[in-house]
């Protein structure tokens, strides 16, 4: 199959007039399927469909009302799933002759949940044959790559300005099933365990989610992925939290929005931004200066 250059639509970046330090990532609610996609997929749209954080970028539609800068992937997660490094993918998704380029696969990517999703539960796999080179580098030239490199310029706009630039990875996820971590949670938030970013933030951010009378679980079962592990270097003054919300809290049963609780969300969400944009890092979550 041949492939197209990527057209400008692959993803969206909302600058507000008044900016402040605030970047908000929605990367996996995108509703494009590009014809390449379609012509190598095996299941129909409804089944890649399933991949999708359905509706999640509407709950940010006034993020740049309060100041924030949002980065949004149009196209879909099916092509490339942007909160997934270059390298995560299993061995055995993939053709034999790009094998070599993969190794030490974890839980999700041998699941078929990689840098390219490639199966999912009850429906197989995904696409008509295993991922090859010319494909899997079609994805991230089209998709992966562009997103990430806006992600940081716009992270790097926001520290030269600000002093400090936060990172706020929107996601939402299906209910938590009994016995797992976190059951029950509406809201679970991850920082990598601390490792990406300073207490300061998690705190505001904990505290605004109680506000919204749902149980918050913090790197429960969701503690970060790939966004936020590498745009999330505290001691570099970039903080990055991964902010999940049950789907079940927005949408009816039959995953279409439900508008009056969808509003509910979008200005909780809007008033986390204000919140986030007028506070500061403490002392303690300042980079050092030069000796």
């Amino acid at each position: 199959m041949s492939y197209r250059a990527p057209p400008s639509s692959v993803l969206a970046v909302d600058r507000p007039v008044h900016a402040g330090p605030v970047v908000v990532s929605v990367s996996h609610a995108g509703r494009i399927y590009p014809p390449e996609i379609l012509a190598a997929a095996r299941v129909g749209r409804p089944e890649l469909e399933r991949l999708e954080d359905s509706w999640c970028d509407l709950i940010a539609a006034r993020a740049s009302d309060a100041g924030a800068m949002v980065v949004r992937a149009l196209w879909a997660r099916a092509v490339a799933d942007c909160n997934r490094g270059e390298g995560q993918m299993a061995p055995t998704e993939v053709a034999p002759a790009l094998r070599p380029r993969f190794s030490a696969p974890g839980r999700k990517e041998r699941a078929g949940l990689g840098v390219v999703p490639t199966r999912l539960s009850d429906c197989g796999p995904l696409w008509r044959r295993p991922i090859d080179a010319a494909a899997l580098d079609w994805r991230l030239d089209s998709l992966h790559r562009p997103y990430h490199a806006a992600l940081e310029a716009e992270l790097g706009v926001a520290r030269a300005r600000f002093g400090h630039a936060v990172l706020i990875d929107l996601h939402s996820m299906p209910p938590i099933p009994r016995g797992q971590a976190g059951h029950g949670a509406g809201v679970v938030i991850g920082d990598r365990f601390g490792g990406t970013a300073g207490g300061w933030l998690i705190d505001l951010v904990a505290d605004h989610a109680n506000g919204l009378d749902v149980p918050v679980s913090r790197n429960q079962p969701y503690a970060g992925g790939h966004i936020v592990r590498t745009h999330g270097r505290p001691a570099e003054a970039l903080h990055a939290v991964q902010i999940e919300i049950d789907r079940s809290l927005y949408l009816h049963p039959d995953r279409t929005p439900d508008e009056a609780r969808l509003a509910v969300l979008r200005g909780w969400f809007e008033a986390l931004v204000e919140r986030i944009g007028q506070a500061r890092p403490a002392s303690e979550d300042l980079p050092l200066a030069a000796e």
